[in-house]
């Protein structure tokens, strides 16, 4: 991933990486047992070029608990693949309630996988913020102000030390009473993948 903490764990310097970064696999509430299933990209694809590209990959949810499977592929738009909307607590293929989601500050605090658990925690304990470049959709500017207040670092750090345990957990009674569906999934911003790559659609 391209954000990145320094060796000093009060500094952290802001790189501009995007949410889909973290979209390389997802933990999600399983649709058969409730337990934890995982997203991930279906086996077999060409090897990535761009992150950006984690946007249109077809995908698989796999339950190890139970033996769901599903799988998931872009719309396809006038030739061109429409590329999902990351953000929100439920995951931007299949719309799974997140696993990785605990109330916290009088908010609801959520991730994908470790690896973003992990950037959250540098990010949030880091009492040096530095940044560099930030593209539109980088995310940690998009974080949401509760986050960023320091009177809330230590809520949120408490809350984040929740989620990466419950990665470590996978049974339908480990399930966060938070992990549910909400409604707040992103809007679609209209991005469409060509051969020639994304472009933002006029419609």
């Amino acid at each position: 991933m391209e954000s990145e903490s320094t060796a000093d764990p009060a500094r952290h310097y802001d790189r501009g990486g995007w949410l889909v970064q973290f979209t390389g696999h997802v933990l999600v509430v399983c649709p058969r047992c409730g337990g934890c299933a995982l997203v991930l990209p279906r086996p077999g694809l060409p090897e990535l070029k761009h992150s950006y590209e984690l946007l249109f990959r077809p995908r698989r949810l796999a339950c190890r608990g139970c033996g769901a499977v599903a799988d998931w592929k872009p719309e396809m738009r006038d030739a061109g693949l429409v590329a999902t909307n990351p953000g929100g607590t439920e995951d931007p293929f299949f719309r799974r309630p997140l696993w990785l989601q605990t109330r916290c500050a009088d908010q609801i605090l959520w991730a994908y996988n470790e690896e973003h658990v992990a950037e959250l925690s540098a990010y949030v304990g880091a009492t040096l913020r530095e940044h560099g470049a930030s593209p539109t959709r980088a995310m940690i500017p998009r974080l949401p102000r509760w986050m960023k207040r320091s009177a809330n670092r230590s809520d949120v750090l408490a809350g984040l030390e929740t989620l990466r345990g419950l990665a470590r957990r996978s049974a339908p009674a480990d399930r966060s009473d938070a992990a549910h569906e909400r409604g707040d999934r992103p809007q679609h911003y209209g991005a469409l993948y060509f051969r020639g790559g994304p472009y933002e659609s006029s419609r």
